[in-house]
């Protein structure tokens, strides 16, 4: 019956678990989404976005911020639980039968491990290629047009080479009036200028092309004649009962990028790629001293002539009687006719391999560049799926202490935490693409420093600890006031 009963009970924490999370995982995931787009509102607003393309952004931009919602989500969740259940006084009838705390959070601890695996599988393989789309087509949202839109008395020169006014537009959208189209094609100031009473704004079905079929209006042209040496100047003036004006807005479509020019961003890639890409630096890293010296090899070679290589041998060669010069100078034991050849081949070879060494120096730090990027998206793969272990250990005794349940006291206490740990990982990362620290260090530097305090906590929950108690702080304050005035009496 015992076995049983632990089993009951099991179903129950999980069933009291994955409601909350469920519904603060979403909460969390439709909150970073919205900053997203608060982030980048000004530059999307505007664009014409149809609806199919909204719904992919959103679609992409949710899947990759999977991996801050989830530890958030676990963490608000697991305080919750426990505070539910340590306000209704559950824990407390769990204890007295036996069960200590850590029993109790053993089916927790085994299903969080299950979403840690989960989220690593997501982080590895989905990421990369959400990354992919998101990214490529922010990339070509922000880079495109506003969308091609007239208003009413003002002048538009969205269109390359036009400036449109319309006086008056009516609020079907489509009728106008007072049409004044400025036409600079020809590089001229106003030469081409075209007016009209009224007129209509249609569209091709496929939205290539914007058509005015204005009516009851003139056209103005001036032409330039360059002939027999003289410059002469035309105008024309043509009436319309009914003309069509068409331009193109195939420059306000959002034109797509080819992807694979962003495939090899490192946040693009899974482990396998990205550790393929830190061996390939590290073999960079051991070849390169033998490719600066091979760089460097025309460089000993001062002068190519056979005569004079044996006069610079015979020179080189230390023997009694040069051996003082050396002591003053190398230029000064050469014959007279070579100094100056000599002298000036060195500095070419000199400029030379500066140049060359310019160029090996920033490709090494170019390289070195991207192989802290890819160590650091590389531990990220791990670190985020290990923030759900340790929030969890984290968030399932702060319940317990607190013992409140609901929205209140566990939200602030969940985001304080969570804010902690947000920027504790971000100074990490900063740390170690800047090189400042190992990567290893700076990844896992959050982890590190927050475990402790999730082994003190689950410590203090299983002693029964009142942390958040304010009545034990009240307590312990009368107790110091009353120590106090007992020795100010004495």
């Amino acid at each position: 019956m015992k076995g049983l009963k632990i089993k009951k009970l099991d179903l129950l924490i999980l069933r009291s678990f994955i409601g909350p999370f469920i519904v603060t995982f979403f909460v969390t995931l439709f909150v970073l989404v919205m900053q997203f787009f608060w982030l980048y509102m000004d530059e999307l607003i505007g664009k014409g976005l149809g609806t199919w393309m909204i719904i992919q952004l959103l679609f992409y931009m949710s899947t990759t911020m999977v991996p801050l919602a989830l530890p958030l989500g676990i963490l608000l969740a697991s305080i919750m639980t426990f505070g539910d259940m340590g306000e209704n006084f559950e824990l407390v009838a769990i204890k007295s039968g036996g069960i200590s705390l850590l029993r109790f959070m053993r089916p927790l601890l085994v299903f969080i491990i299950f979403i840690s695996g989960f989220a690593f599988v997501f982080n590895n393989n989905v990421i990369p290629y959400c990354n992919l789309k998101a990214l490529s087509l922010l990339y070509d949202l922000r880079n495109s047009k506003p969308a091609f839109n007239i208003r009413a008395g003002q002048f538009n020169r969205d269109i390359d080479n036009f400036s449109i006014r319309v006086g008056e537009k009516d609020k079907d959208g489509r009728t106008i009036r007072n049409v004044i189209i400025y036409d600079h094609s020809s590089g001229g100031t106003n030469d081409n200028v075209v007016l009209a009473k009224e007129g209509e704004m249609l569209s091709t079905p496929d939205k290539h092309y914007m058509i005015f079929r204005l009516k009851d209006g003139w056209r103005y042209q001036e032409v330039t004649d360059n002939g027999k040496g003289s410059v002469s100047y035309q105008q024309y003036r043509m009436h319309f009962k009914k003309w069509d004006k068409v331009f193109d807005l195939s420059a306000f479509k959002v034109n797509r990028t080819n992807e694979d020019l962003f495939k090899d961003a490192y946040q693009m890639m899974d482990v396998q790629q990205l550790g393929e890409r830190i061996d390939s630096f590290k073999k960079y890293e051991n070849h390169l001293a033998s490719n600066v010296g091979i760089y460097l090899g025309p460089s000993n070679i001062v002068l190519g002539n056979k005569a004079d290589r044996r006069t610079l041998d015979s020179v080189l060669k230390i023997t009694p009687a040069n051996k003082l010069s050396y002591k003053k100078s190398f230029i000064e034991c050469l014959p007279d006719d070579m100094k100056g050849r000599v002298a000036e081949a060195a500095a070419n070879y000199a400029r030379n391999g500066k140049g060359l060494l310019d160029i090996s120096s920033n490709d090494r730090e170019l390289q070195y560049t991207n192989y802290l990027q890819f160590m650091v998206e590389w531990h990220r793969k791990f670190t985020l799926s290990f923030a759900c272990i340790l929030l969890f250990l984290i968030g399932a005794p702060l319940g317990a202490i607190i013992r409140k349940g609901g929205l209140g006291m566990p939200l602030v206490i969940a985001v304080g935490f969570f804010v902690v740990f947000h920027i504790i990982s971000v100074t990490g990362e900063k740390l170690s693409k800047a090189g400042s620290v190992p990567s290893w260090i700076g990844m896992w530097m959050a982890t590190a420093m927050l475990l402790p305090i999730a082994f003190f906590l689950i410590n203090r929950a299983r002693n029964d600890a009142q942390i958040f108690n304010r009545d034990w702080y009240l307590k312990r304050w009368e107790s110091i006031k009353f120590f106090f005035t007992r020795k100010k009496i004495a």
